[in-house]
C-alpha cells in the first residue's frame, strides 16, 4: 500500500493554514474533535441554500432533505459495514446511548448484571448506572495499571449469566488502548449477553466492520473522524425493531426512524455525507486499483439526492442504473477500507516517532502502551505527565506557541482515578490525526523538552 500523500490531505483542510502568535497552528487535539475538509463547508452551504427544510414534504427542498437523510445513512453504512436501516443519527453519542439504556431499562429486572470498564468514558458508563434504579447490579472490569490495557480476566470472571449487556469501549479516548472487542463479544454472547460498544475514538483511525464483530450496538461521533457533530448508532435490526424507545406518539414506529427524536441536523448530515466522501477519495489515492469515475458518479447521485431506484443519469436503462449505483457503493465501501487501513498504518508511524521522543525525555511519563510491537492495539492518542508540572500549565504553554493539546480527565474519571492523577490535574493528551506530520512532532517535542529542563 502506498503512503499517504500528505501534502494533498492538509490542501484539503482549510483550518490547517491557521497561525498563532505568528506560528502555524499545530492540530494535536483531535480527540476533543477534528477539523473538516473544505468539501465538508461547501456541502453544509450548499444545502442550506438549495434544500434547507423540513422532512417529509411534498415539495422540493423538503424532498431534497430526504434524499440528504438517505444519503446520509448509506454513507455510514458503507463507513461502518452495515446496512442503511441499521444507522441511527441523533445529537451526540451520550444522548443516544442514554437513549438504547433507558430502552433496554424496560426489560431489566432486579439481579440483572451490567458490565462496564474502568477505561470507557463517561458517556458509556453513566448511562448504564442511571439502570441501578430498575435494580441493575453495575460490575466494573478492571484495567492493568502498567500498560493502562483492559484486564480481560477480570472481565471472564465478572461476566456470567446474569449478566444482561456488557459496554466497552473500542479505544480509550485518554490513553488510546484498543480493545479486542470480537473477542469480548463472543465471551458476551456466549451468556446471551448485548454488547455495546463506544467507537467514537476509535471511528477516526482504522476500519470498522460491525458485521464482522458481531457487536449489538456501536456508537460513535461525526465531528470526531472530520465532519460536523452528528451523533451516530449502529444497532442490529432485531434489536432496533424489538425494543421500544421513548419518543413522541405521532413520531414514526418504523426502524430506524423511531429512534431519532425530534427533527435531525440536516446540514450536519449534508456535511457528513461529504466527509465520507472525501475519505473515499483519500482512498482512491491510496489504491489507485479502486474505480475513481465510478465514485464520482456516486458523489454525484449523493449531491442531487438520486436513488438506487432512480439513476437516469448514469444510464438509460433503470436495471443498469441500479447496478451501476450498486457497483458505486460497493467501490466506496472499498475506497473506505482503504482508506482507513492506510491511516491507520501512517498514525502507526506517527506513534513510534512520538512515543519514542517523549520516553527520551527525563522526568516524563507516557500512559498506556509504550511498546511498538503492541502498537496495533493503540491509537495515536498519547497521555502523559511531567514531573513537577500540572498538565493545565503545559498545556496552556503550548498553546500559546500555536500547538493544541488537551489536559485533564477527558471524563474518562474512572480511568484517572485508578492512574491516581484526578486530585493532581489529570493528564496532558496530544491526539495525533492522518493530517499530522513528523515535523509537527519534533516542534512539539522540542517545546517539551523545554518545559522540562
Amino acid at each position: 500500500m502506498e503512503s499517504l500523500d500528505i501534502k494533498w490531505i492538509r490542501s484539503q483542510f482549510p483550518a490547517l493554514s491557521q497561525t498563532i502568535n505568528g506560528q502555524p497552528a499545530i492540530f494535536f487535539d483531535g480527540p476533543g474533535g477534528t477539523q473538516v475538509p473544505g468539501g465538508v463547508l461547501d456541502a453544509i452551504s450548499d444545502y442550506l441554500v438549495r434544500s434547507n427544510a423540513n422532512a417529509h414534504g411534498y415539495f422540493a427542498t423538503s424532498a431534497r432533505t430526504d434524499a440528504v437523510i438517505n444519503s446520509a445513512r448509506a454513507a455510514i453504512a458503507d463507513f461502518l459495514g452495515c446496512n442503511n436501516d441499521e444507522v441511527v443519527f441523533g445529537g451526540n453519542m451520550t444522548t443516544l446511548t442514554f437513549a438504547v439504556s433507558r430502552a433496554i431499562g424496560r426489560e431489566i429486572q432486579a439481579g440483572d448484571e451490567i458490565i462496564v470498564t474502568k477505561l470507557d468514558h463517561a458517556a458509556n458508563v453513566s448511562p448504564w448506572y442511571a439502570l441501578e434504579e430498575k435494580g441493575a447490579i453495575i460490575q466494573v472490569v478492571d484495567i492493568n495499571l502498567e500498560d493502562c490495557t483492559l484486564d480481560l480476566n477480570d472481565l471472564k470472571q465478572k461476566i456470567n449469566s446474569r449478566t444482561k449487556l456488557v459496554a466497552v469501549t473500542y479505544a480509550s479516548n485518554a490513553v488510546g488502548t484498543i480493545n479486542d472487542i470480537a473477542k469480548i463479544v463472543k465471551l458476551a454472547h456466549a451468556v446471551g449477553a448485548l454488547v455495546f460498544v463506544d467507537a467514537v475514538h476509535y471511528a477516526p483511525h482504522a476500519p470498522i466492520n460491525v458485521h464482522h464483530l458481531d457487536c449489538d450496538f456501536l456508537v460513535c461521533s461525526a465531528y470526531k473522524f472530520f465532519a460536523p457533530h452528528v451523533g451516530i448508532l449502529y444497532g442490529k435490526k432485531e434489536h432496533l425493531t424489538r425494543l421500544t424507545p421513548y419518543k413522541v406518539r405521532p413520531a414514526s414506529n418504523e426502524v430506524p426512524s423511531k429512534w431519532e427524536t425530534g427533527t435531525l441536523n440536516h446540514e450536519g448530515l449534508a456535511g457528513l455525507v461529504a466527509t465520507i466522501n472525501y475519505l473515499a477519495k483519500l482512498g482512491c489515492h491510496v489504491s489507485p486499483t479502486l474505480d475513481n469515475e465510478l465514485l464520482d458518479s456516486l458523489i454525484e447521485a449523493d449531491r442531487e439526492g438520486l436513488t438506487t431506484f432512480h439513476c437516469p443519469r448514469f444510464l438509460t436503462s433503470p436495471e443498469q442504473s441500479n447496478y451501476e449505483l450498486a457497483s458505486a457503493y460497493h467501490s466506496r465501501r472499498a475506497a473506505l477500507l482503504a482508506a482507513m487501513s492506510a491511516i491507520q498504518q501512517y498514525e502507526r508511524e506517527l506513534s513510534k516517532k512520538l512515543i519514542s521522543g517523549l520516553l527520551a525525555i527525563p522526568g516524563l511519563r507516557v500512559y498506556g502502551i509504550t511498546e511498538p510491537s503492541q502498537f496495533i492495539w493503540r491509537t495515536p492518542t498519547v497521555s502523559m505527565t511531567i514531573e513537577g508540572k500540572k498538565s493545565a500549565d503545559v498545556a496552556k504553554f503550548l498553546g500559546e506557541k500555536g500547538i493544541f493539546t488537551w489536559n485533564g480527565n477527558f471524563y474518562a474519571i474512572e480511568l484517572t482515578e485508578k492512574l491516581g492523577l484526578e486530585t493532581s490535574g489529570g493528564l496532558l493528551r496530544i491526539g495525533l490525526a492522518h493530517y499530522n506530520t513528523g515535523a509537527e512532532i519534533n516542534q512539539f517535542l522540542q517545546l517539551v523538552s523545554e518545559v522540562v529542563s
